[in-house]
């Protein structure tokens, strides 16, 4: 019985692991894709809308 106990936790990770994979491939694409893709489009605008680039002009720094 001490095998069972030994490999109970790997494979219990094993099966967590495959599980999280699987999730993560099915929700790649479909409907989600455009959802996922407009908050990322947002979180984006409103961080560069957040930090103006500065202009070159009057910085010496190189």
């Amino acid at each position: 019985m001490e095998y069972v106990s030994a490999l109970l936790p790997p494979m219990v990770m094993a099966i967590a692991f495959i599980a999280l994979v699987v999730t993560i491939v099915k929700s790649q694409g479909g409907a989600n894709k455009a959802k996922e893709d407009a908050a990322v489009d947002a979180a984006l605008s409103r961080a560069e809308a957040a930090h103006p680039q500065a202009s070159n002009s009057g910085d010496a720094r190189t």
